[in-house]
């Protein structure tokens, strides 16, 4: 009797020192000291109903997230769970890296909870969920009411012409500029969204996969960009700026406009006064048209990981109604959860641009090429090169657009082929 208590307390030990010894990798891309923060409370509450069970939040500042956590994978670093952009989500699925989350989703008591949008974005590759959508970020135009009166400018624009002539009438307000230009990191979606817009279609390809990008009227686009940061109606810096500063530039009054996601409203909120300011839907093009970028991002589990289990669970906490929302509400997302459309917190009138915007059958939300492997290249490395030396006038937008052309054409012509 006596060796059989000792081998059960012995036993018990050995399950508890197992346990404690359980740590999970998290890696968070989109980083802010905000978000990091929430996180933390979402996973401590994680922690709280998994005794024994650590986990680890490495994060990655989003400047240079794409190649750090690349050398990381290399290096044989790989977290169980990730936070997954959608414009990283093909490369990692498409080399067997992520683990499928539709057995889990099969059972979770809240997928039918999700929104349908999110479940199909979630499965954009390959038709399987390799990733669950926490959130989307619709770009909408944030406006600075004060500097507007002040230049006397009357209202936000609604057309691109408007747009310039705002812009012209701002700068000439000493230190002050029409436009908070991502010249930096993350300025894809305005190249992208300003060209869609002149070129009224969000059509990147045509049905042969070649690149629309090389054609004179996206190219107008690209030249729109470009002409609004030579004429002096962006800050010079801005050619490297990136999301905080952008944002910067905004509330501390030094540009008027801002084209952004719900996300920005964190740091515009708590240092501008809310009727100094609005969100509007962004302005159309020659066509009548807009084509604000959605995006997304969301959780996935790596394949590599040792404990799927338990990094489901995790998943489960950071996407379930409690930790969504809680996420969303102060990261700046529009949630993934349809619950979440009900919460008063959206239907205050700091929300109306947005939703107002998903409105207007003419605002026509776009989707990047996200499936293609290389996008995740392309949105990270390629795109920021090549739009700092047209902006520095290296390169011409012609010569911007064929690059661009020839490096899309060969990865959707890829993708075709390989369906």
């Amino acid at each position: 009797m006596k060796k059989l208590i000792t081998a059960t307390l012995f036993a018990t030990m050995m399950a508890g020192t197992a346990m404690a010894d359980t740590t999970l990798k998290l890696v968070e891309v989109i980083t802010s000291p905000e978000r990091t923060e929430t996180l933390k409370s979402i996973v401590g509450k994680f922690e709280a109903e998994n005794p024994g069970t650590k986990v680890e939040i490495i994060s990655l500042p989003w400047g240079e997230a794409f190649q750090k956590f690349a050398t990381m994978v290399s290096a044989g670093e790989i977290p169980d769970v990730m936070e997954m952009p959608d414009t990283w989500l093909s490369l990692y699925a498409n080399n067997g890296m992520l683990e499928s989350l539709e057995p889990y989703l099969k059972d979770w008591e809240h997928t039918a909870g999700m929104t349908d949008r999110a479940l199909e974005l979630g499965r954009d590759v390959k038709d399987t969920a390799y990733m669950l959508p926490y959130g989307f970020y619709l770009r909408a135009m944030f406006y600075n009411k004060k500097i507007f009166a002040e230049a006397g400018v009357d209202g936000p624009p609604k057309t691109m012409d408007e747009f310039v002539a705002a812009s012209e009438k701002i700068s000439k307000l000493p230190g002050k500029y029409g436009y908070c230009l991502r010249g930096g990191p993350g300025g894809l979606n305005g190249w992208m969204m300003f060209a869609a817009t002149m070129a009224g279609n969000n059509e990147f390809f045509n049905a042969d996969g070649t690149s629309k990008f090389s054609e004179p009227d996206w190219v107008k686009g690209i030249e729109w960009v470009v002409d609004l940061y030579k004429k002096g109606y962006a800050p010079k810096d801005s050619v490297n700026w990136g999301f905080n500063e952008i944002v910067a530039g905004f509330y501390t009054g030094t540009c008027a406009m801002l084209d952004q996601d719900p996300d920005a409203l964190i740091a515009i909120s708590e240092r501008m006064d809310a009727a100094d300011y609005a969100v509007v839907p962004m302005p159309k093009g020659p066509a009548g048209k807009s084509f604000p970028t959605i995006g997304y991002a969301g959780w996935s589990m790596m394949s590599a990981s040792a404990n799927k289990d338990l990094s489901w669970k995790l998943i489960a906490t950071l996407e379930g109604p409690e930790g969504n929302i809680e996420w969303n509400k102060r990261i700046g997302a529009l949630p993934a959860l349809k619950a979440a459309e009900k919460d008063p917190f959206y239907a205050g009138e700091q929300f109306k641009g947005w939703f107002d915007e998903l409105a207007d059958k003419d605002a026509v939300p776009t989707v990047m090429p996200t499936y293609l492997e290389e996008f995740a290249f392309f949105k990270d490395s390629l795109a920021i090169k090549t739009t700092q030396e047209a902006l520095l006038g290296d390169i011409t937008p012609e010569e911007l657009a064929k690059q661009w052309a020839e490096y899309l054409t060969a990865a959707q012509q890829k993708f075709l082929a390989s369906k």
